[in-house]
């Protein structure tokens, strides 16, 4: 089912560079041959890449800014469209659980809420009114492929994401380093304690937090590890590797998936180690969830 959009009825904002950072060019090892990678997922092996340089979104699109998006065009995502999206369990309240008819058997943590979208996260009886300043959920790959038509962007290729978040540095697990609280410092909002069942929210979060928590890395990009996976533009292969070519790589030509990256607030290393840079997964482009957000790049104009 498509999207119900106005997006062509408006003209899209020229290019901007607020709120961006120029990312300049130049090579990075894509990828992991560590150990903690997961292979299934075409982690690896790392292999050398070069990118053009190109300016990137410093946090992930807002609820403020997605609002404005479909205050202007009057745009209508698509678990809008579908009437549903899938919203983690313990955020559901005990109205709403009441009326849940599905859940994943292989992932049962995940309900089918009916009315669950952007704007009522949890369902229809939550908002967004004191979350404006995090970021968009449930969002699908279409829907952020329109967000970002309007916007005068796009989505980044899975290695302009990759090269920005690990910051300058090679071979990192993290934009950091190597481990996930130097000092006993939260640097990102992912899962602690046993997952599923209890979170300690020991980094300040139980789920998303706003779009600028935590300090940037290196290039100045908030929360590129952990709070919402973000969408590119590439479709998903396990053998990106050999398919993908080393100069500005686009990812494959088909596919039924879309690749995301960073991780979400609901990672944890028992479960889902992916909020590493060199972590990925993937998903239908008309799915969403409660953890899905993006971000977006503009090319530099000659």
């Amino acid at each position: 089912m498509a999207p119900m959009e106005k997006v062509d009825s408006v003209s899209c904002r020229a290019k901007t560079n607020k709120d961006q950072v120029l990312i300049h060019g130049g090579s990075f090892f894509m990828g992991t041959n560590g150990k903690e990678g997961y292979p299934e997922d075409g982690e690896g092996p790392a292999r050398k890449i070069e990118v053009d340089s190109f300016y990137m979104d410093t946090h992930t699109v807002t609820n403020q800014g997605f609002q404005e998006f479909v205050e202007e065009t009057g745009y209508v995502t698509e678990a809008e469209v579908f009437g549903w999206s899938f919203v983690f369990y313990q955020f559901v309240s005990e109205r709403t659980k009441r009326k849940v008819k599905r859940m994943l058997q292989q992932t049962p943590w995940w309900l089918v809420v009916q009315g669950a979208s952007w704007k009522h996260p949890e369902g229809p009886d939550s908002n967004i009114w004191q979350r404006m300043d995090h970021p968009v959920v449930h969002v699908s790959w279409n829907d952020a492929q329109a967000y970002a038509r309007w916007a005068g962007k796009r989505l980044p290729t899975e290695a302009e994401w990759e090269y920005a978040a690990r910051g300058g540095l090679e071979r990192k697990q993290f934009p950091w380093g190597d481990v996930l609280t130097p000092d006993d410092e939260h640097l990102c909002n992912v899962w602690q304690g046993e997952f599923p069942k209890h979170n300690t929210s020991e980094d300040g979060y139980k789920g998303t937090a706003p779009s600028t928590s935590f300090p940037p890395n290196e290039y100045g990009l908030y929360n590129i590890s952990g709070n919402v996976w973000e969408w590119c533009s590439d479709r998903f292969a396990k053998s990106v590797h050999k398919r993908g070519g080393r100069s500005n790589p686009q990812g494959p030509k088909s596919g039924e998936f879309r690749v995301m990256k960073g991780g979400s607030y609901l990672c944890h290393e028992s479960y889902c180690n992916r909020y590493r840079v060199a972590a990925r997964s993937k998903n239908t482009p008309d799915s969403a969830s409660g953890n899905i957000g993006f971000r977006l790049v503009s090319d530099i104009q000659e």
